[in-house]
């Protein structure tokens, strides 16, 4: 038996890091997260460097920032940066190294330094991979059905699941982790990254948990006083408002109740693999992080989706668990110091042990040292969001129209203010705003004349088609082919 910890990295799509009813959600039922959250330490200021999901996953399976690893934007087919993987890394320490789920990574079959990966990808054939779960469906008579539900993998109409319940890709995910874990060497500590798809979009939540909701309030959606007329918001901003544009008050309720509802299940399914950890006599000893690649706006300030620096998009859930006694970790706690996803490779790897590559950009969040500020890249020319952030105020840049935003995240969490103006801010602004622009590389810097931001020309947004519906997927038996120019939306 090995006398090292093991260690569980266990990462969610599309999850807000309020979203939890320990940090306070009046609604959200997600009891096992609760529990583990008191039974270690919560980062309330986690954030996603790059809040889309290809970047964003570069940077959590390497510790680079964005500018390191090559993506801002979304490149399907950019191969991983020559930079040590986590999983290769713990291998290299003598650590055994699987992945179930959601990878995200081109080639899709890259193990990327994992001994091997069981993979969900979201319905993307066309780029050559044989997906796992899909593979699955086959098996158990349901063939190319994984998208017959017909919702979109980027829209928020709603359904329940058109399958029996074992063959929903939540419950999938757990019983491949659960059996991995069963499955391992007992020779070598474990290094396993449990990755589940949702609540990234389509809703498509089990019945049974949709009931759970059905006569739960949401609530709607809050807008802050500098969202409330939609035309004059800045160009990106009235791009993705325009995509979900037309939804209902009531559309808006079940679209929450459904996306909750994908929350709730992966909360009770993690109870199985923590259930697997304990009576495989593992628990004590292993090292737990749970995680996002980014939130959701969830109709706040009337955006959805991602890609975006305000709260509900790129702050992020990073709740750590460490082995039993182990005080760097300690339990009931909550840390508010400024940390990303760059940083959770170096604290996995600090906790176990083990040696940090040099490549690493990111800091261990169980150590002394602490970032003064954040810098936040998402999208290029006329899509570009830039943020700055100190631990408190953060300024969010939008170059076309040369549009900044300033919001005080202790006084006004919910961003409901913009102090970009505010004559008491101007130095804290003028400081942020310098900081930003020392960041600004490729191409970016034109945004710069004589020592001061002028970013691009503003430009009048006009609506366009949606032919494709958002990415939707048909279905898979055959599978379509390989093409891997194909249009698609993340």
């Amino acid at each position: 038996m090995s006398d090292r910890p093991n260690v569980l990295l266990i990462c969610t799509d599309h999850w807000p890091g309020t979203l939890f009813g320990v940090a306070g959600h009046p609604v959200i039922h997600t009891p096992t997260l609760d529990t583990l959250t008191q039974s270690g330490v919560r980062f309330s200021r986690a954030y996603s460097e790059c809040p889309v999901c290809i970047p964003a996953r570069r940077t959590l399976m390497t510790g680079l920032s964005p500018r390191s690893h090559g993506d801002r934007v979304f490149k399907v087919n950019e191969p991983m940066p020559q930079a040590p993987s986590v999983a290769q890394t713990f291998r290299d320490a003598g650590y055994q190294a699987y992945a179930v789920g959601k990878l995200h990574v081109y080639p899709q079959r890259d193990r990327i330094g994992f001994d091997d990966v069981i993979l969900l990808e979201e319905g993307r054939p066309h780029l050559g991979a044989i997906d796992d779960y899909e593979l699955f469906l086959a098996d158990n008579g349901y063939a190319g059905d994984a998208f017959t539900h017909g919702m979109s993998n980027n829209e928020y109409s709603h359904r329940p699941w058109h399958l029996p319940e074992a063959m929903h890709a939540t419950n999938w995910t757990t019983q491949q982790m659960s059996r991995t874990i069963k499955r391992r060497d007992p020779t070598k500590p474990g290094f396993w990254y449990l990755s589940y798809c949702h609540p990234h979009p389509p809703l498509v939540p089990l019945q049974s948990y949709l009931d759970l909701y059905r006569d739960e309030d949401p609530g709607t959606p809050y807008t802050g006083s500098w969202a409330s007329d939609p035309e004059s918001l800045p160009y990106t901003l009235q791009s993705i408002r325009d995509k979900f544009d037309g939804m209902n008050s009531s559309q808006v309720t079940w679209a929450l109740r459904a996306f909750y509802a994908l929350c709730t299940h992966i909360d009770h399914q993690l109870r199985v693999v923590i259930g697997t950890l304990r009576e495989e006599g593992l628990l004590d000893e292993t090292i737990i992080l749970f995680t996002a690649d980014h939130g959701d706006m969830l109709g706040t300030h009337g955006l959805w989706a991602k890609r975006l620096y305000y709260e509900q998009s790129a702050n992020i859930p990073m709740i750590l668990l460490g082995t039993t006694g182990d005080e760097r970790v300690g339990h009931h706690r909550i840390d508010d110091r400024l940390v990303c996803w760059q940083d959770v490779m170096p604290t996995l790897l600090d906790l176990a042990g083990v040696n940090i590559p040099d490549t690493v950009e990111g800091l261990s969040m169980v150590g002394d040292e602490r970032r003064s500020h954040l810098y936040g890249e998402s999208g290029e020319n006329a899509q570009a969001t830039r943020m700055m952030h100190d631990g408190r105020f953060k300024l969010i840049y939008y170059p076309v129209g040369n549009r900044l935003q300033m919001f005080d995240i202790v006084q006004d969490p919910e961003e409901r203010t913009d102090l970009s103006r505010s004559s008491d801010h101007t130095k804290i602004r003028k400081r942020l705003t310098e900081q930003l622009m020392g960041e600004l590389y490729g191409g970016d810097e034109q945004w710069i004349q004589d020592g001061q931001l002028v970013g691009l020309p503003d430009k009048e947004y006009t609506r366009g088609p949606n032919r494709g519906l958002s990415g939707q997927r048909g279905t898979h038996n055959p599978m379509p082919p390989k093409d891997s120019n194909v249009s698609y939306v993340p």
